[in-house]
């Protein structure tokens, strides 16, 4: 069975290394679940979450590639046990003065909050783990979803141990 995997990726920050990642990944026909790029606590070094799914040996290919691209510092496996991951879900709901109390009500149950409210709708954001936001978008299809949108997800191990690059 094919294994889902959460991948750590610290790289310079250069223009076009995502797509240069995302390149790598379709050259030798990897799947990528989600992928997200941000700033970290090191000026010049950016991560990048990469999830993907593949059998042991596959996942071993897909790190020892990312570990031969030059501005790749360090690439981490995570134990799914010992990170925290959250994505972050917008969803706009349809929403009147007869059932937006309701509306409200299902999204406090998730520690959602409702960041726009309009004459028909509304919107609920949410972070939260893939099956959380699941239940939550669950829970609130019989209003009316008019539309969603969903980040990719980002991870961080736990514990006081910090993913330095490799040159820091």
């Amino acid at each position: 069975m094919a294994d889902v995997q959460t991948l750590s990726v610290l790289c310079e920050d250069v223009d076009g290394i995502v797509s240069r990642i995302s390149g790598m990944f379709t050259r030798r026909a990897f799947n990528i679940i989600s992928i997200s790029s941000g700033r970290t606590e090191v000026e010049g070094v950016n991560r990048i979450t990469i999830v993907v799914q593949g059998e042991e040996h596959i996942i071993e290919q897909i790190t020892k590639q990312l570990n031969k691209l030059i501005p790749v510092l360090k690439v981490t496996r995570h134990d799914p046990n010992s990170i925290v991951s959250r994505s972050l879900l917008m969803v706009k709901v349809s929403a009147d003065n007869s059932n937006r109390t309701q509306v409200v009500e299902a999204a406090k149950l998730f520690r959602a909050h409702v960041v726009d409210v309009g004459p028909e709708s509304l919107i609920v954001e949410c972070t939260g783990t893939p099956s959380k936001l699941q239940a939550l978008l669950d829970v609130l299809e019989p209003f009316g979803i008019r539309e969603l949108v969903e980040s990719s997800l980002t991870a961080i191990s736990r514990g006081p141990k910090a993913m330095y690059p490799a040159r820091f």
